[in-house]
C-alpha cells in the first residue's frame, strides 16, 4: 500500500488517524509539526500522500503544503482541520492540496479522503 507521512500536533488524533491508515495496509511515518514533517521529508524518505493538520505549532500545515509544493512539487497533500477559518485559509490552496478534510471526522471519512488523493495520484506540478 502507500507511504504516508501523517503530521498532527495532537496524539489522540495522531494515533486515532494512524490505527485507520494501518487498517488499509499504508506504512505510516509520525511527525508532529510541520517542521518536524519537513525534516523527514528532507532526509530522503519518499512517501505517496503527505496528511497534515492545519493548526499546529512550529509550523502549520499550510506553511509545511507551500514548502512541499515548492520542494516536493508531486507529493499530493490533504489537510485537515477542526477550525472553519483555517479551512477557508486552505481554499486558497486548490492548486496544491487535494482537499481539506474537517474535523471531526470518523474512521470511515479519513479512509475514504486518503484512498480518493491516493487515487487522484501525484499532483501535477505547475509550470
Amino acid at each position: 500500500m502507500a507511504h504516508i507521512l501523517l503530521t498532527e500536533d495532537d496524539e489522540a488524533v495522531r494515533a486515532f488517524v494512524r490505527r485507520a491508515l494501518e487498517i488499509d495496509g499504508h506504512d505510516v511515518t509520525l511527525a508532529e509539526d510541520g517542521g518536524a514533517a519537513l525534516e523527514i521529508l528532507q532526509s530522503g524518505e519518499k512517501f505517496d500522500l503527505l496528511l497534515s493538520d492545519i493548526m499546529m505549532p512550529v509550523m502549520d500545515g499550510i506553511g509545511l503544503a507551500l514548502n512541499v509544493a515548492r520542494d516536493y512539487p508531486t507529493l499530493p497533500i490533504l489537510l485537515m482541520t477542526g477550525f472553519a477559518d483555517q479551512r477557508e485559509r486552505a481554499h486558497n490552496l486548490e492548486a496544491i492540496i487535494y482537499d481539506v478534510v474537517p474535523k471531526p471526522f470518523t474512521l470511515a471519512e479519513i479512509r475514504k479522503a486518503v484512498r480518493e488523493a491516493l487515487a487522484a495520484g501525484p499532483r501535477k506540478p505547475e509550470a
